[in-house]
C-alpha cells in the first residue's frame, strides 16, 4: 500500500536553512527563517521563561497526564493580558485550551468552525502558508482576497467586497497584528470598521493573534481583536506563544472560543476536546507550565513584559533604518516604517531573489518575505545595497 505514496517536496524554507548553513561566507545574511534574533544573531531563551522552569523543577510533583485540554492554569493565566477587562471571560462566555503551538490553535479553531457547518473561509492573500495548508487538509474551501495595496497599506476594499460577497455559514481569518508575511495590519479606525463589518454580515470571524507584543504593545496589539469580541456574539481565537515567550520549540499554543453565554461555550469546549483528543490526546506540557508560572509572579511577568519591549524596540529600530533607506534600486523600503512585526515582503522576482542569494549571500523566502529580525545595524547597508544591485 505505502508505494502508492509519491514523494513530496521539501520544505523550502528548510532547505533554504541548509543552503544557509554550508555558506562560507562571514557576512552573509539569513533573512528566511521566522524566528526573534538579537543584534547578535541569537534566538535566547527568554529570562523568564529560565526563572519559571527553575520554579518548575522544584515545584513539579508529577508528569501524569492533564487531558486534551492541558494546561487549564497556562489557558486561563493568559486570558488577562490576551482579552483585558476585569473579567477577561466575559462572564464565562469565553473559555479555552491548550494547544500545540499557534498552528495547533488555528487548526483546532478551524476545525470547530467545520463542525458547527461553515464550510467556506475567507482569507487576506498572502498569508501564512501554512494557513491554505491546514484548510486543504480539513477539506474546508479557501475564499482569498487580496490584503495588501500597492501603497503598502491594507486593502481595506477587498476586505469589504469580500465580507458582503460571503454567504451564510462563512468565517474569515484575520491576523490579529503583525501579519505574516507581509507586515501589513489595520489600523484601528479600520478594526472598528471591520467590527462593524462582521456584525452587518453574520461572517465568523476567526483571528489569529501569533505576535502579540511584537508590534506596538500588549494593549495596542490586542486592539483590533477585542474590537470584533466587544461587537459579536461569537468569534474564535488562536493563541501562540512562540514568540512573545520564545518558547518555538515546546509549541506553546491556547485557542479560545466565545459565545452569547457560559452554557454554550461550554458545549464548544467540549467538542474541542474530543477534536484535541482524536489529534494528539493532549498538548505537550512543559513550556506551557513554564508560561503559567512565569505569569504567576509580578516580578517574572515585570521581566517577561520588558524582554517583549526590548525585543519590539530593535525591531522598531531595524524598520525606521529600513525606511530611512527609502529607496533600494526599484524597492520602495518606505513603508516598512509604518508596517509592524517581524516580517515584511518586498516585490521581487525569484531571479532576483537567486542573485542575493548568489552573489551577495543574502537568503531568503522565494516570495520575497524577509524577517526583519534578521538584519543588524551593522548589516542594513550591505542588504540595501545588495537589493540596489538587484533591483536598480
Amino acid at each position: 500500500m505505502l508505494d502508492r505514496l509519491e514523494q513530496q517536496p521539501p520544505d523550502a524554507l528548510l532547505a533554504l536553512i541548509k543552503l544557509y548553513d554550508a555558506d562560507p561566507r562571514p557576512d552573509k545574511i539569513d533573512l528566511g527563517v521566522g524566528v526573534y534574533r538579537t543584534s547578535e544573531g541569537a534566538t535566547p531563551v527568554f529570562g523568564c521563561i529560565k526563572a519559571a522552569e527553575a520554579m518548575l523543577v522544584a515545584e513539579q510533583d508529577s508528569k501524569a497526564y492533564l487531558g486534551p485540554e492541558g494546561d487549564m492554569g497556562f489557558v486561563h493565566a493568559l486570558m488577562p493580558h490576551i482579552f483585558g477587562g476585569e473579567d477577561p471571560s466575559q462572564g464565562g462566555r469565553i473559555e479555552g485550551m491548550q494547544t500545540p503551538g499557534g498552528t495547533g490553535a488555528v487548526r483546532l479553531a478551524v476545525a470547530l468552525a467545520q463542525r458547527a457547518g461553515v464550510g467556506k473561509v475567507l482569507m487576506g492573500t498572502p498569508s501564512w502558508p501554512n494557513h491554505a495548508q491546514i484548510f486543504g487538509d480539513l477539506g474546508i474551501e479557501m475564499v482569498g482576497f487580496g490584503h495588501a495595496a500597492a501603497d503598502g497599506t491594507a486593502n481595506m476594499d477587498e476586505l469589504r467586497k469580500a465580507l458582503r460577497n460571503a454567504g451564510t455559514g462563512d468565517a474569515v481569518l484575520l491576523h490579529g497584528c503583525c501579519h505574516n508575511p507581509t507586515g501589513i495590519d489595520y489600523t484601528n479606525e479600520q478594526w472598528d470598521e471591520i467590527a462593524d463589518l462582521l456584525v452587518e454580515t453574520g461572517v465568523l470571524p476567526i483571528i489569529d493573534l501569533a505576535y502579540q507584543g511584537l508590534g506596538r504593545g500588549m494593549e495596542e496589539d490586542a486592539y483590533g481583536m477585542r474590537k470584533v469580541l466587544a461587537s459579536v456574539p461569537e468569534a474564535l481565537v488562536a493563541y501562540s506563544c512562540d514568540k512573545n515567550f520564545g518558547l518555538y520549540r515546546d509549541r506553546v499554543g491556547a485557542v479560545y472560543a466565545m459565545t452569547p453565554d457560559a452554557a454554550q461555550t461550554t458545549a464548544v469546549m467540549s467538542n474541542g476536546h474530543a477534536l484535541a483528543r482524536a489529534n494528539w490526546s493532549m498538548p505537550p506540557d512543559h513550556g506551557a507550565a513554564a508560561v503559567r508560572l512565569a505569569l504567576s509572579d509580578d516580578a517574572t511577568v515585570k521581566q517577561w513584559l520588558d524582554e517583549l519591549d526590548s525585543m519590539r524596540a530593535r525591531i522598531l529600530q531595524v524598520r525606521e533604518k529600513l525606511a530611512a533607506s527609502s529607496n533600494a534600486g526599484g524597492v520602495n523600503l518606505a513603508p516598512l516604517g509604518e508596517q509592524n512585526g517581524m516580517f515584511a515582503m518586498l516585490p521581487l522576482s525569484k531571479e532576483q531573489i537567486q542573485k542575493l542569494r548568489d552573489d551577495h549571500g543574502v537568503y531568503m523566502a522565494g516570495s520575497g518575505r524577509i524577517n526583519v529580525a534578521g538584519l543588524t545595524m551593522d548589516n542594513i547597508d550591505k542588504f540595501v545595497g545588495a537589493l540596489a544591485a538587484v533591483s536598480g
